[in-house]
């Protein structure tokens, strides 16, 4: 399948991409390559293949669930820059 230049461009501006002729040749050709490919995958016989949702068959891939200790107030402002009254001080983000 081959793509166009104007489709490039088509594509560029939705992205608002600024793309120079040299470019634009360079991904038509290969968006086209790819797009070739892609077609000769079109034509593989899959009917005995069964439809799957997942390349790997994983039916749970949780640890287990621990409850476990945490740091101490003192221990998680430890490194922190700037800190006041037991809690981290950060820059304001909504003005």
């Amino acid at each position: 399948m081959k793509i166009t230049k104007k489709e490039v461009r088509h594509v560029a501006d939705l992205a608002r991409l600024d793309l120079d002729e040299k470019s634009i040749d360079t991904f038509a050709g290969q968006l086209g390559t790819i797009l070739e490919y892609v077609d000769t995958l079109n034509h593989v016989d899959t009917k005995d293949v069964k439809p799957t949702s997942h390349a790997i068959f994983l039916t749970n891939a949780f640890r287990e669930d621990h409850p476990a200790g945490h740091l101490e107030r003192d221990e998680a402002l430890a490194n922190s820059p700037e800190r006041e009254d037991g809690s981290f001080i950060v820059p304001k983000v909504v003005g």
